[in-house]
Order: structure tokens, then C-alpha cells, then sequence
């Protein structure tokens, strides 16, 4: 009688902790919520005064419109230009990148959003390579 008990109270445990885990997988967070289809752009190697644009392509997968209110550079040489607009559930809008192409050297520079995003109210990104210094000129005679 005992391990008749005793197997009805472990199925009875396993059934309620099914139930428990099985509904906390069906809670979803309440409002917007950022994603962006990359963390990071690799320009590779790009000529100096090269167009130094990229996109990040960010969306919305929550269930609230998403609001980005900032999006800064960590220099002056890396300027974003982010959607102003609410971007509402499960839609996308592009934020563009501008990289001053003009210094010559490696890049490895960051963008942090900041937004009403419930999963990420700040998101980093970041764009990488180098710029290549001009090949020197040839004149004749040397």
C-alpha cells in the first residue's frame, strides 16, 4: 500500500511540475522588444574617403510599439541616424551607420541604442575593419 502511495504522489508531482514549467514557457513579456539583424559590420578593408554607410536592420518582436529615443557613436568619427518614428509590433526600419572613412587605420567602433525596449532597453552593435591607406603615387621617372 505504501509504494502504491507513494507512486501516485510521485506522478502527481511530476504532472503539477510539468504544468508549472509548460506555463511559464507560454508567459511572454508585455511590450516591445529589440532585435537587430546583426550585432556586428565588418566593413574589411575599405579604401580611404570610401562611403563609409552600413545598416542595421532593427525590429520589433514584442507586442508594444518600440520607441528608440537615442542611438550615440562612441566617437565623433561614428554617426548613426536612427528611425525617429515608433516601430510598431513585428515591423522593422533601418539605422544607418557613418563612418568618417577619412583616418586611415583599423576600426572597431560601437553604437548604443537606447529605447523602451522591455528585453534591451540599451543594445550595442558595432562596426569593424580598415580603412587602407592610398597607394603612393606613381610618377614617371622614379
Amino acid at each position: 500500500m505504501k509504494k502504491l502511495v507513494l507512486s501516485f504522489s510521485m506522478i502527481i508531482v511530476a504532472l503539477l511540475a510539468t504544468n508549472v514549467s509548460m506555463a511559464q514557457a507560454e508567459v511572454k513579456m508585455n511590450g516591445p522588444e529589440i532585435t537587430v539583424d546583426k550585432e556586428v559590420h565588418d566593413y574589411g578593408k575599405i579604401e580611404k574617403s570610401a562611403n563609409g554607410e552600413c545598416f542595421f536592420t532593427i525590429t520589433n518582436s514584442g507586442n508594444e510599439p518600440l520607441i528608440i529615443t537615442k542611438a550615440k557613436g562612441s566617437c565623433g568619427c561614428t554617426v548613426p541616424n536612427w528611425p525617429k518614428e515608433a516601430i510598431a509590433p513585428g515591423e522593422s526600419a533601418k539605422m544607418s551607420v557613418k563612418y568618417d572613412t577619412k583616418r586611415v587605420g583599423k576600426i572597431n567602433k560601437s553604437v548604443t541604442i537606447t529605447s523602451n525596449a522591455t528585453n534591451a532597453p540599451t543594445k550595442v552593435v558595432r562596426i569593424k575593419g580598415e580603412v587602407a591607406a592610398p597607394a603612393p603615387a606613381v610618377t614617371p621617372g622614379n
